[in-house]
């Protein structure tokens, strides 16, 4: 109560007091002091018991200490790891979660929420948004997912970019739904942030317009290299680690180096020695474990983030919500509901990620979907030859580009795939390079992009499905322009010469039809 004269009445006790006459009652608080301002993630054991007997759980320090755990593990405890450390009754399980939760939350370096308009709101781990903020994994932004489709479905704008975002979600959730599933399968935190990172990173090799790049324009340039996306990804994640000084906080989060690194690009690329993957692709069943990141007893890991075995991964759950969100297609398959039923199985001698028998039908709508967005999007005649033609501009383009890589040297369009400070400049982007230059040695591939975009497209000449008994060898493709123009229709007039210049056949996949566009 106060005084007339506006003062608290005083009390005879040893609150502390204020200059301007007020006095403070005394306040009862729990005082506890783990290291002095160091980040949780770097507590002991006797720190993390120290934080319990500061927030009135001091009976669980026993638990803690004969378990061993450390600060770098708090922010992953769950009911059920809490519950195998027999920790009752349940409502001490859920005030330490809350401590814990506040714990993390008003940590300097938390997860950080994306606004994802396939999967909503996502949290990702710091350690992700570190490798997200860095110049190689930016560089996606400007990388179309689709290549040349975009011009034939305007919808489809999107980037690599958000596509590995969804790629390193889900990811995350395929594998944290085995590891509360099935705790006896040992999936640890290590395992959890290194699938979460390769299903991040598996497309940073991607060169302009996708695979555009890749599967038209590398194998015309450079016909020996036997280019693949996959291996120039596990070179710039290796660049991206290195120009960014991240090993650090990676250890910091837990990692073990280099361990940890050889099974994020292993998930990337498969066995990182070409001997060990040619072994690998000859049998599925060999009775040798190619991989050096993860032993054998954790080879389901290796069928989350690019699947060898079967082909159902959560690359391909993402680009299809993704890719049909963007086309205007449906989309049949319900990954959330793969999610609910996955099990890790023992199938002879080997652990791998299976289903109940029933979801048989939502499988057969996943590969229904993949059949339908390549007949009606990816292998679109117009999208292909709008692909084709950009090709064409960059291979006259590709001796006249010049892009600096590292230490001052400079490098082609084809060539900077040696060096990934240049690849890291290579986007969609050189699109523009050619289309405004003024260079008189761009003027052929200026021309050609011009028409591009007046829609002066090459005439598209029909198709063909061979037969299961006269499929088209890889061998033949480059013979196949010749054929078609020795083949002299019935109809013809006796002066027209035809030229094999004069077509582009394209042997389209997974369907092999034989397309050919004149030029």
């Amino acid at each position: 109560m106060n005084s007339t004269n506006g003062t608290k009445r005083a009390r005879h006790d040893s609150s502390p007091q204020r200059d301007d006459g007020y006095q403070t009652p005394e306040k009862r608080v729990r005082v506890w002091s783990p290291a002095a301002g160091a980040d949780y993630r770097e507590w002991s054991t006797e720190d993390v018991c120290l934080f319990l007997a500061g927030h009135g759980l001091g009976e669980l320090q026993a638990a803690f200490r004969e378990n061993k755990i450390r600060g770098r593990i708090l922010e992953d405890l769950t009911e059920s790891r809490l519950n195998e450390m027999q920790i009752e009754p349940l409502g001490l399980r859920l005030e330490l979660l809350r401590c814990l939760r506040i714990l993390c939350q008003n940590s300097p370096d938390i997860k950080k929420v994306f606004n994802d308009p396939i999967h909503g709101h996502i949290e990702m781990h710091p350690l992700l948004v570190r490798i997200i903020d860095t110049p190689q994994f930016q560089r996606l932004r400007y990388i179309k997912q689709l290549g040349g489709s975009y011009y034939v479905f305007p919808g489809a704008c999107h980037n690599r970019f958000e596509h590995s975002i969804g790629v390193g979600y889900l990811a995350g959730c395929l594998v944290r739904s085995l590891h509360e599933r099935q705790p006896e399968l040992q999936i640890n935190k290590r395992d959890m942030l290194c699938v979460q990172i390769a299903g991040l990173c598996h497309d940073l090799g991607h060169g302009p317009f996708s695979h555009m790049f890749d599967g038209r324009f590398m194998p015309l340039a450079c016909p020996k290299r036997n280019f693949k996306h996959e291996t120039a990804s596990v070179k710039m994640f290796d660049h991206l680690i290195e120009s960014n000084n991240l090993e650090d906080i990676m250890t910091k989060h837990g990692l073990c180096l280099p361990e940890d690194l050889i099974f994020i690009k292993e998930q990337i690329a498969g066995p990182l020695s070409s001997e060990e993957e040619q072994h690998f692709d000859s049998s599925q069943n060999n009775s040798s474990w190619p991989y050096r990141g993860r032993t054998e007893e954790k080879c389901f890991l290796y069928e989350i983030v690019a699947n060898k075995r079967n082909g159902i991964d959560v690359d391909k759950w993402d680009y299809f919500a993704r890719d049909c969100h963007h086309l205007g297609i449906q989309n049949n398959f319900d990954y959330n509901r793969f999610l609910k039923f996955a099990r890790v199985c023992t199938v002879g001698n080997k652990k791998h990620i299976c289903t109940r028998d029933k979801e048989v039908g939502n499988l057969y709508d996943m590969f229904h979907t993949r059949n339908c967005l390549h007949r009606r999007a990816y292998q679109h005649k117009v999208g292909n030859i709008i692909e084709t033609m950009i090709t064409d501009a960059f291979l006259k383009a590709d001796p006249h580009i010049k892009i600096e890589g590292l230490d001052g040297k400079f490098y082609t369009i084809s060539g900077s795939v040696d060096d990934m400070e240049a690849y890291t400049k290579l986007t969609d982007n050189i699109f523009q390079q050619i289309l405004y230059s003024s260079d008189p040695k761009l003027s052929e591939s200026r021309d050609i992009l011009r028409k591009v975009e007046l829609r002066q497209l090459y005439k598209y000449v029909g198709q063909t499905h061979p037969t299961s008994s006269n499929r088209i060898k890889p061998d033949e493709y480059d013979s196949l322009p010749g054929d078609l123009a020795n083949s002299i229709p019935q109809t013809s007039i006796s002066d027209v010469k035809l030229n094999p210049e004069d077509f582009v056949v394209d042997v389209s996949m997974p369907h092999i039809n034989k397309m050919g566009f004149g030029c």
